[in-house]
């Protein structure tokens, strides 16, 4: 049996009191976070992938495992079809009432709510709070006098205007709205995009959270007011001044029973997506200052190494699950498909401790290439640099299906095992957008086995992500195949990797695919 492997590829807990940013080299955009007893908790962003909005678990908000999923498949039949960078879009997470709640803006549809009492366990099915288009990024608060509100930001591509937050009376068991809200602040005039509000009270101020001036070149932004209605005073507490950390915005604040006070918030780093940092956060006369302020302006820049929270305990070295030996009933939490899934994709019983991709075929209303295929199983780039191998075991029944392993984003390339005239044969292909979705095929070989190896290396230079494919028969010699090729993001989200097994011939067959492992390695540069 293999001995499993875990992820070593990004660790940031330097284990001398210290740590480094990012806490997450990994595309958990929009993060939030709350305290609950001794335990922290953190949700992010998920689109269009399942299952979705992640949640992972903390005991010093540097340690991070992904525990769970709000939910298996989002409640809406057009997410049975791939529909990229929609769904869900920055949730909030809150403690109320001995629940767990998490908020979502869907664009196209509105606002949903789910909750449960055990973040570990399952979660309600969504509902919605409000339908509408153009209803982004929200969160709920709860006032000392149990009046509720629910505050949220909207988007330009399905309203028309952007900028502006809008706060709502909802009912006090959160199901619903309970008017069309009140304009509490436009953004217009200094703060482009104002958007993804949070909304927290402490010693008799109202303050919301929101980042400006857009994904990869933003600040943080918080509003007070001594009314929640406003007006609100404005002041920038985060920007990236003179480091590295383009756009640090975007996120959540907890308290600690020491005192202090923590921020988690976002950078976007191209094709790795909107990787996590945790700052420091102080106050002065009732503002943030969030990381430190280096120039004295009352601002603060991000740190790369800090002390950890002080929580007065000692803590284990914690990361989100990447490799996957397969040998449990289920799906590892770090995996997602593009679209609701079906049970007839994939089975973990069929061939014991391996993972069997059945080849569905793609839709033949779109063109048949692998951006519109839901059945395709990723995770997220973990690190700077980093392998992933698996072995896959492969005898396609007509010409069109392939199986193998994949990189994914606007941009995306396969190494792929399929059937030719005279056997089987190895080809990488690369997906772009021209006037439409398209494949080309960049290098192909005979292959004598239907039993093989396969690799990719991505290696961070200049802050590109670049990618090279290698394939071994016995799993210990691997040569490389193909071209090397720059990986970029998706839709909203970093670019990805993963195992598929598709079949873009119009012919149905009971072809399938046999993954071993998943290993995922750190690459030395």
């Amino acid at each position: 049996m293999r001995k499993k492997t875990e992820n070593n590829v990004w660790i940031a807990d330097l284990g001398n009191g210290k740590y480094k940013n990012p806490i997450l080299h990994a595309d958990y955009s929009d993060p939030d976070v709350i305290k609950v007893a001794a335990d922290f908790f953190m949700v992010a962003s998920s689109f269009n992938c399942m299952p979705g909005l992640p949640i992972l678990h903390s005991k010093d908000l540097v340690n991070w495992e992904i525990v769970n999923h709000v939910y298996p498949e989002f409640p809406v039949a057009d997410y049975n079809q791939v529909a990229h960078g929609k769904c869900a879009w920055a949730p909030a997470i809150r403690y109320h009432d001995g629940k767990y709640w998490v908020y979502v803006g869907d664009p196209d549809h509105g606002i949903f709510m789910s909750k449960t009492e055990d973040p570990f366990g399952q979660w309600s099915k969504p509902i919605f709070v409000k339908e509408g288009k153009g209803l982004i990024d929200t969160c709920p608060f709860w006032d000392d006098d149990g009046s509720a509100y629910l505050v949220h930001a909207y988007a330009r591509s399905r309203t028309g205007f952007k900028n502006v937050l809008n706060l709502c009376r909802m009912s006090d068991d959160g199901t619903e709205l309970l008017d069309q809200g009140t304009f509490i602040f436009d953004g217009e005039d200094g703060h482009p995009t104002t958007e993804g509000p949070k909304i927290y009270k402490r010693n008799g101020y109202y303050y919301i959270f929101a980042p400006a001036g857009g994904v990869a070149t933003g600040w943080q932004l918080v509003l007070r007011s001594k009314n929640i209605y406003g007006p609100y005073e404005k002041r920038v507490v985060l920007k990236q001044g003179d480091t590295a950390v383009n756009g640090p915005h975007q996120g959540g604040y907890v308290e600690l029973e020491s005192g202090e006070s923590w921020f988690v918030h976002f950078q976007d780093k191209d094709a790795y997506g909107r990787i996590v940092h945790l700052q420091p956060m102080n106050w002065q006369d009732d503002w943030p200052i969030i990381g430190l302020d280096q120039d004295n302006d009352g601002i603060g820049e991000p740190v790369m190494e800090y002390k950890k929270p002080n929580i007065k305990v000692e803590t284990e070295i914690k990361t989100p699950a990447t490799s996957d030996d397969f040998e449990n009933r289920k799906l590892g939490l770090q995996w997602q498909w593009q679209a609701n899934p079906e049970s007839e994709w994939y089975s973990l019983r069929e061939n014991q401790d391996s993972l069997r991709l059945y080849t569905n075929n793609i839709s033949q209303e779109k063109e048949p290439v692998l951006w519109y295929a839901p059945n395709l199983l990723l995770q997220k780039f973990p690190a700077t640099n980093f392998s992933a191998e698996t072995m896959i075991q492969f005898q396609p029944e007509v010409e069109g299906e392939k199986a193998g392993l994949l990189i994914m984003g606007e941009k995306y390339s396969y190494l792929s095992l399929e059937k030719s005239e005279s056997g089987l044969k190895l080809a990488q292909y690369w997906g772009v957008k021209r006037e439409k979705r398209t494949e080309f095929k960049m290098t192909e070989a005979k292959i004598e086995v239907n039993q093989i190896h396969l690799k990719v290396e991505v290696k961070e230079f200049k802050g590109e992500a670049l990618c090279q494919f290698s394939y071994s028969c016995d799993g210990q010699e691997f040569k490389n195949f193909g071209k090397r090729f720059k990986a970029v993001p998706g839709r909203w989200i970093g670019a990805k990797l993963g195992l598929f097994a598709v079949n873009i011939n119009k012919h149905l067959t009971s072809a399938y695919a046999d993954f071993d492992y998943f290993k995922v390695k750190e690459s030395k540069i």
